[in-house]
């Protein structure tokens, strides 16, 4: 299920962005880029639709999903 990231508060999607951003631990880039940054490049993918918060309810776990990989989730 898409929740539309207007229905989460700025705190709870600024938690789930950085947990997001952090999951991996690693940073792979010739340069080092900041969390604040990685956090507004983020932000900016939801905001223009390319990244999307799903829901699943099979886990009762909430994540960020590239809006092509979240249509496997369906609308339900």
């Amino acid at each position: 299920m898409i929740i539309p990231h207007q229905q989460v508060s700025a705190d709870a999607l600024r938690g789930l962005i950085e947990e997001f951003i952090t999951r991996e631990g690693t940073d792979y880039g010739w340069e080092e880029t900041s969390l604040e940054r990685k956090v507004q490049q983020v932000q900016a993918q939801i905001e223009r639709g390319d990244v999307v918060i799903v829901f699943d309810p099979a886990t009762e776990t909430v994540s960020l999903l590239p809006e092509r990989d979240a249509r496997e989730f369906g609308d339900d």
